[in-house]
């Protein structure tokens, strides 16, 4: 088959034929059909996941049907158009059996513990416990963007830090997990300031539904973090902030601009853990916490979201590509000012 390979971090990939994945006994072979391009997918790319093995294989934000079923396999059949967390649960261990799949003990991820779905075929692990049916109909690239950046976005909004209707959502980093978090906040009803340095970031935040935006460039922190309070009811500050960029400085604006009590979220993955205003947290009595994915048990409130059309992925999505431009699209986010939404890799677009 083919796929998008590298044999070292930070070389640019090519697109070769490579053997076929390996089919689990619990899992099943699917054909890829669409792919999303995402941040995670280039830090694995430079080295920054300790899981990846070379020579590799990168993607897992994906949408297909299904090719081949494991003897274990109970609940899925073959031709099956399915989607997949990124993080697929073991199905055993005491956080699965706790509904807490996302940080599943022996979890697996495609394109980072085994090769992934820039490829026409990828294996998943674990199928009854983690495959989530999609509809024939739906969008290719709203069913895969499901995987990763909606789904860990719309977990941190929504299980994380309980967001509710006219609250006010400070979304810090608008590339496509921050896109995401603004379109489901505004989704849910929350009043969204989005903040970036780039012009057509926040332009493109507009259009996923932000009330305001903030251009941070040339700005200090603490103009930012005045300047976003200043959005807010008697500049109080916001109940929830999403950090989506991972970033030291993003990170402290974000904790900066909340309310007394709020709840910041953490999705931006950083390279080194930064310093934070723990005096703050303590004063204010803040909430940290975390979004790393979500369980395929939790997907039914987020795919309802999406077929009733409230919710609408595929409007973040700036480019459809062929398998072929992939290499060049995973090195293009190296770059700065790089275009804003999302690029979808269209593996085996659907007859």
């Amino acid at each position: 088959m083919k796929a998008v390979y590298f044999e070292e971090f930070g070389e640019l990939p090519v697109v070769r034929e490579v053997p076929e994945p390996l089919l689990s006994a619990a899992g099943v072979i699917v054909r890829v059909e669409a792919t999303g391009l995402c941040r995670s997918d280039w830090h694995g790319w430079m080295g920054h996941d300790a899981d990846i093995a070379l020579p590799h294989v990168p993607g897992h934000e994906l949408v297909g049907t299904i090719d081949a079923i494991g003897p274990l396999v109970r609940r899925f059949r073959v031709g099956q158009r399915v989607t997949v967390p990124f993080v697929c649960a073991c199905g055993e261990c005491p956080e699965c059996d706790s509904g807490n799949g996302q940080v599943c003990r022996n979890q697996t991820q495609p394109g980072f513990t085994h090769w992934g779905s820039y490829a026409e075929r990828v294996a998943l692990h674990q199928a009854d416990f983690n495959l989530i049916a999609i509809p024939d109909d739906l969008d290719a690239g709203a069913a895969a963007l499901l995987g990763c950046r909606f789904a860990t976005s719309y977990r941190g909004l929504v299980h994380q830090a309980r967001l509710q209707p006219d609250e006010t959502l400070v979304v810090v980093g608008c590339g496509g997990v921050g896109l995401s978090a603004v379109m489901i906040g505004r989704a849910l009803g929350a009043d969204v300031i989005a903040v970036d340095i780039s012009d057509a970031a926040l332009e493109a935040a507009t259009r996923a539904g932000a009330t305001h935006t903030v251009n941070a460039s040339g700005l200090d922190d603490a103009e930012v973090v005045a300047r976003i309070r200043a959005l807010t009811p008697d500049d109080s500050g916001a109940q929830v902030a999403v950090e989506a960029l991972g970033h030291g400085n993003t990170v402290s604006i974000a904790i900066r601009s909340l309310a007394i009590r709020g709840r910041h979220v953490q999705i931006g993955l950083l390279e080194e853990d930064p310093r934070l205003p723990l005096g703050l947290v303590v004063a204010r009595e803040l909430a940290i916490l975390g979004s790393h994915g979500m369980p395929a048990r939790d997907y039914p409130a987020l795919l309802e979201l999406v077929l009733s059309g409230r919710l609408r992925p595929q409007d973040l999505i700036e480019s459809r590509i062929p398998l072929s431009e992939a290499p060049a699209a995973l090195a293009a986010m190296s770059l700065p000012n790089r275009t804003p939404g999302v690029t979808l890799i269209e593996v085996a677009p659907a007859a």
